[in-house]
């Protein structure tokens, strides 16, 4: 039976072609993001019921919504942490083979409504569905596991746009009852859905108005079309609703962000660059890339900084106005630039995310092949030639993605090409040079890390992993003990590195197990970090530095200023994790009075709440107190805590 369908059998062959392409990918491991989030299928211990499952599915805090579906998908590979990586890599990868299926039923659907039923059509829809699901800018996506976070919400855009097209065809067929349902079905719960993925699933009601006034448009020709408060109620409010969102952002629109180093008009400066990157790399494909550590990327500080940033910005702005001009004589393409400019409104405008990922292009580079698949299949060549040309662009982005997952299968080789691809990028250089040092290279590492420190002083990330991999391998010089904290001093980004790194270089200077490391040291480093402008602000609180001299304290075996100094954490920022965790380093040392007498000071303060307004966060607080999370929590802990006592003499400190 198949074999009288060709299309559904050569989307078939290309299913089975993109499964190949992928296969030497899924030997990668976790990267970057993976380990800070994913890290929550063990927070509070595996997930073997109901009341785990539900503080791990309302622990997410990434959006307002805290990406609850997208949190419960990881659940399918593993539900503990550590895990493996294989899982969450296959699961990925069929998500994307699902999602290039729909891709096929969207385009053909929307063929149909231009052209009409027929081979040509389908075949379209084939070219341009396999151009998406071949193209190597999406494996950065795929084959990584975190960003199937980006991946789900695309899945429900696809199926909200399909029923939305099925509610319009109802309508034109007179059903009206029937296609308001699968409307408001489509686009209603598929925008909920996609953005409980992740919040540009927002992002559906705009994307659907750009294919509804192009492409469906232009398929009623001159004829009025029903259901025009529909449209109105689920496509322009909701998009005028996310323009009115953006707006809102533009309060102190030229200071810049503390943890970012860019101000929001930079970042909209910069963003033009950064989508006519994107753009070259889907139309120019190639088996290497920047891939996820652009942190060394030029920010746009005027419209002449780089040169590169007026143009580009005509460029952005010129684009979908000339799209929406010549709607009605290029649909399918004023569709794909119009798409596409809807796809990005949240993550490359003036949100204050960084600046530059791949994965963006996931769900918006959805339409971008379709103009061109239907420019071929209606050029005068001979159907032979448009075939040729068709299979052998597949074939060519099927050749470059197995290219570039062979890459990405190999996490040092990867390592290696991002370090050479970025050199400006702090991640890429300490990444890189963290691998040569586990590999029995240190002084090669500290070459790699040296050279970029030296460009950027004030970057923490590279400070830190100089200073990790010299005590690992000979010792800290007085010389670089400075600079470290110089760069402690002065460093904008990545302060939230510090107390973690600082607790154990105190450690390490207690133990002396880093030569060149003592206590003199490392309280000078705890002041130039006390000096940093940024000290006391939220990006570093004293939350974050009154346990640092805890921690001090503790190791000069004086119990009541370690106290002292956790209760002036405790006291600005106060919850009830910070109260067991400080508790539970005094208990560590011995020292189960002054814990016990935490917890008690803990009880004695105001507490921080989320309000209802404050999404998930809120609601993951009203489950731990449904549950009783916390007070049980206390409860063991003041018992442990009074057993230690106990045993005790009475002139324990």
């Amino acid at each position: 039976m198949i074999l009288r369908r060709p299309a559904p059998l050569a989307m078939l062959l290309v299913l089975l072609l993109a499964a190949l392409a992928y296969a030497p990918g899924l030997r990668g491991g976790f990267l970057f993001d993976d380990f800070v989030n994913l890290d929550a299928l063990g927070a509070t211990g595996p997930i073997h019921d109901w009341p785990a499952l539900a503080r791990y599915v309302t622990s997410g805090d990434a959006d307002p919504t805290g990406r609850p579906l997208s949190l419960l998908s990881f659940l399918v590979d593993a539900q503990d942490w550590p895990a493996s990586p294989l899982p969450f890599l296959r699961t990925n990868l069929l998500l994307h083979l699902g999602n290039g299926l729909l891709l096929f039923a969207l385009l053909r659907t929307l063929g149909r409504r231009l052209d009409g039923p027929g081979p040509r059509t389908d075949a379209v829809a084939v070219l341009a569905a396999g151009g998406w699901l071949l193209h190597p800018l999406l494996v950065s996506t795929t084959l990584y596991a975190v960003q199937r976070e980006a991946m789900l919400p695309a899945t429900f855009i696809l199926l909200g746009l399909l029923a939305w097209l099925r509610g319009d065809r109802l309508l034109a067929e007179g059903r009206t009852r029937a296609g308001a349902l699968w409307m408001c079905a489509g686009i209603g719960g598929g925008t909920l859905l996609a953005t409980l993925c992740k919040a540009n699933g927002l992002l559906l009601p705009a994307m659907a108005l750009a294919i509804d006034a192009t492409v469906l448009r232009a398929a009623a020709g001159a004829a009025p079309r029903p259901g025009a408060r529909w449209r109105v109620l689920l496509l322009v409010i909701p998009t005028l609703a996310i323009f009115a969102l953006l707006l809102s952002r533009f309060s102190d629109f030229w200071m810049p962000i503390a943890f970012r180093g860019w101000s929001p008009a930079q970042r909209l400066l910069t963003e033009p660059r950064v989508l006519v990157d994107y753009l070259t790399l889907w139309f120019v494909p190639r088996s290497l890339s920047t891939g996820l550590y652009n942190d060394g990327y030029v920010v746009s500080t005027s419209l002449f900084h780089p040169l590169s940033t007026l143009p580009c910005l005509l460029f952005v702005l010129l684009a979908p106005l000339a799209a929406w001009h010549w709607r009605r004589r290029v649909p399918a393409l004023a569709a794909a630039v119009l798409f596409y400019a809807a796809g990005q409104l949240l993550e490359s405008t003036i949100v204050p995310l960084e600046l530059y990922f791949e994965h963006r292009n996931y769900a918006p580079a959805l339409l971008l092949f379709w103009p061109l698949a239907r420019a071929l299949a209606h050029s005068p060549w001979p159907r032979r030639g448009k075939l040729a040309v068709g299979i052998a662009a597949l074939g060519l982005l099927a050749f470059t993605t197995f290219q570039r997952t062979t890459s990405w299968g190999d996490p040092d080789q990867l390592a290696r090409i991002w370090a050479l691809q970025n050199p400006d990028s702090p991640r890429a250089q300490a990444t890189l040079a963290t691998i040569e040092s586990n590999a029995g290279h240190p002084a090669q590492a500290l070459a790699r890390i040296d050279r970029a420190w030296r460009k950027q002083p004030g970057e923490l990330q590279l400070a830190l992993n100089y200073a990790n991999i010299a005590c690992a391998s000979g010792g800290l010089s007085p010389e670089v003990a400075a600079r470290i904290g110089d760069t402690l001093r002065q460093a904008r980004v990545g302060l939230s590195l510090t107390p973690e790194w600082m607790a154990n270089a105190m450690d390490r200077a207690e133990s002396a197990t880093c030569p060149g490391l003592g206590r003199t040291q490392v309280e000078a480093w705890l002041a130039a970090l006390e000096a940093n402008p940024l000290a006391g602000t939220p990006a570093l609180g004293i939350e974050a530095t009154a346990p640092l001299h805890a921690h001090l304290a503790l190791q000069d075996g004086d119990p009541d200023e370690a106290l002292r100094q956790l209760n002036r954490a405790l006291a600005a920022w106060t919850t009830p994790d910070m109260a067991t965790v400080q508790a539970s380093m005094l208990a560590r040392k011995g020292y189960y009075r002054q814990a016990l007498a935490h917890l008690d000071y803990y009880d004695s303060l105001p507490k921080r709440a989320s309000r209802p307004g404050g999404g998930m966060p809120w609601l993951h607080e009203r489950v731990l107190e449904r549950q009783g999370y916390w007070p049980h929590e206390f409860a063991v802990l003041r018992g442990k805590l009074r057993e230690e006592i106990a045993k005790q003499p009475p002139t324990a400190p």
